[in-house]
Parts: C-alpha cells; structure tokens; sequence
C-alpha cells in the first residue's frame, strides 16, 4: 500500500511535467507556423501558471462543475457518520462530505491531498444503498484519498479540460486564422496542417492518459475498501446495484468523468474500449476471486 502512495505521488510529478510538455509542443508548432517564437514562451508561462492553479483550485472547480453541496452532520446524520467512522479507522483527517441531487446513484473524492480532501454521493446512491453498502462505497472513496489518487484525478481532471480547450483554439485558428494566411507566400500549408493534426491528436492523447491513470486505481480503491471495512461482499453487493441500477448522471462532464465510482456519462459504443473505468463485472469478478485474501 506504501508503495502504491509512493508511486502515486511521483507519477504526480510526471503527470504534471507531461502536460506542460504536451502543451509546450503545441505552442511551439502555433509559434513555428507564426514565426514568433514569443508564443512559446507565453504559453509555457500560462500552462505552468495553469497547473499550479488546478493543483490547489481544481477540486472546487470539481464541486461547481457536478453541482455538489456541502453537509454537515445534522443535514444527512447517515452519511456524515459512515464517513467519520471510515477516516477514523484509516487515520486520517475528517474530509468534507458533500452531496449531489441526483437519482443516478454514484460518489467520487478529490482533492490534493488527504488534509484538504472532499467525498462526495448522490441522492440515488443513498436511497438505493443499505448501510453496509453505502459504507463500502464510502470506503472506495476514502481509499482514494489515502492513496493520494485524487491528487493524480484532480490534475488530470483540470489538464484535460486545458488541452481540450487548445485543441479548440487549434482547431479555431485552422479554419479562420489559417484562411487569413493563405495569400502569405511565408506561411507553410504545412504548418497548419501539423496543427490542425495536433488539434485531434492532442485531446485523443490527454484522454488516454486519464483512462490509463483511472483503470488501475479503480481496482485498487476496490481492494482497499475490504481491507478498511473487513467486508468483501459489502463492497461485490454495493458493484452489483451499481451495475444493476448504474444511470447517467444530469450534470456530465467528461473531464470529471474519472472520479467517480461508476461511468456517470451516457453509454456510447466502444464506450468500454475508451471508458475511464473497468467494466463493473471485471471488478466483481476480481473481487470475487480475491475474498480468501482478505
């Protein structure tokens, strides 16, 4: 498990290097095709600048994005109670519990790290989830946040959004800022084709990078959770309603998409092949087949 926090954090580091990279060699190529090598510069400043921003700011972005509200005990006893109980058992700080209203059931944590973390449910999940359940899943969440996977979710929640947005501007200037360049002798076709390529390669690129952070860490939470609450099947029961009763959320957004316990997007062909989580019955199944261990 120590090694799982460790390997975490670093790969942290490397997600963040990555994407200033990646972001780097965009601007490169839009102050290649431009000739001002200035805009390199500008957008090496704005995507170190942005990073930090997400690195402390991307969990309320979270909240405000899933419209996600704040509780205290007195508003939902149950689930305040079941989440203090959990970060007592794993010794860690108390995080914020929030709760989203929606009939699709689901949860998700974020956060930078376990001292200002958030755990979050829907309505749905609460009303369709016993106690043991409901705890199990909770456990999911609080294993992420011990694991330190939310510092690694958070980030690539915020980045991807960022890459998305360049590829736009990308695919903007291609079509309009490239028109107004064509009767330039100086401006290569090329250029602007390695653009517009980049424009769909990019977010392609940054969306396998969040299905590779998530899929392996969605079994491990699963792992962890057992191992906080000594009860497999609370957690194989809770997978199954999830899988059974599992729905689209209202307030989707694909850069959240990751966090949470279950795909909360609408389901698309090769939704599996691209999804950011493991089918539900391969967690169950390995679930199922580790409960000896536990």
């Amino acid at each position: 498990m120590y090694k799982n926090i460790a390997e975490n954090k670093r790969n942290t580091v490397l997600l963040m290097l990555g994407f200033i990279l990646l972001i780097s060699a965009i601007g490169f190529l839009f102050a290649w095709y431009l000739q001002d090598y200035r805009i390199l510069i500008y957008v090496f400043v704005i995507s170190v600048v942005y990073v930090l921003f997400q690195y402390f700011a991307a969990s309320r972005l979270t909240v405000a994005m899933t419209g996600a509200r704040k509780i205290d005990k007195k508003d939902n006893r149950r689930l305040y109670n079941i989440v203090e109980n959990l970060t007592l058992t794993a010794g860690l700080p108390m995080p914020e519990v929030h709760i989203i209203e929606d009939s699709a059931p689901n949860a998700f944590a974020s956060g930078r790290d376990p001292k200002h973390a958030l755990v979050c449910a829907t309505t749905g999940l609460l009303n369709i989830m016993d106690d043991k359940e409901l705890t199990a899943v909770m456990a999911h969440e609080i294993s992420h946040v011990k694991n330190y996977d939310i510092r690694v979710s958070t980030l690539v929640f915020g980045l991807v959004s960022l890459v998305g947005l360049i590829a736009d501007i990308g695919w903007r200037f291609a079509f309009y800022g490239g028109r107004r360049n064509r009767d330039n002798d100086d401006s290569s076709p090329l250029g602007l084709i390695i653009i517009l390529i980049t424009s769909i390669v990019a977010p392609i690129a940054a969306s396998l990078a969040q299905m590779a952070v998530s899929r392996e860490r969605e079994y491990l939470a699963d792992s962890s959770a057992t191992m906080l609450t000594r009860y497999p099947e609370g957690m194989i029961a809770a997978l199954k309603k999830l899988e059974t009763h599992g729905a689209p959320m209202k307030q989707q957004n694909p850069a959240t998409e990751a966090m949470f316990i279950s795909n909360p997007l609408r389901k698309k062909s090769l939704s599996g092949l691209f999804s950011t989580h493991p089918p539900l019955e391969k967690r169950i199944q390995r679930l199922e087949n580790a409960k000896t261990k536990f």
